[in-house]
């Protein structure tokens, strides 16, 4: 007994928007989470730093 073309499309679309759904859910958390605020003050003003040289 073999899947049909609609059921394996039925099944990857809604595994697909469950596994974005799940990823995205993931990097907000990480990105909001309160012990990673000094790693990303840092990592922005890190950039603001080598501004202040002339370019060459």
């Amino acid at each position: 007994m073999g899947f049909q073309h609609d059921t394996l499309v039925w099944f990857s679309k809604s595994f697909g928007l469950f596994y974005l759904i799940g990823l995205s859910v993931i990097v907000l958390i990480y990105a909001y989470w309160p012990s990673n605020k000094k790693q990303f003050d840092k990592a922005a003003e890190a950039i603001i730093d080598d501004e202040d040289k002339p370019w060459r």
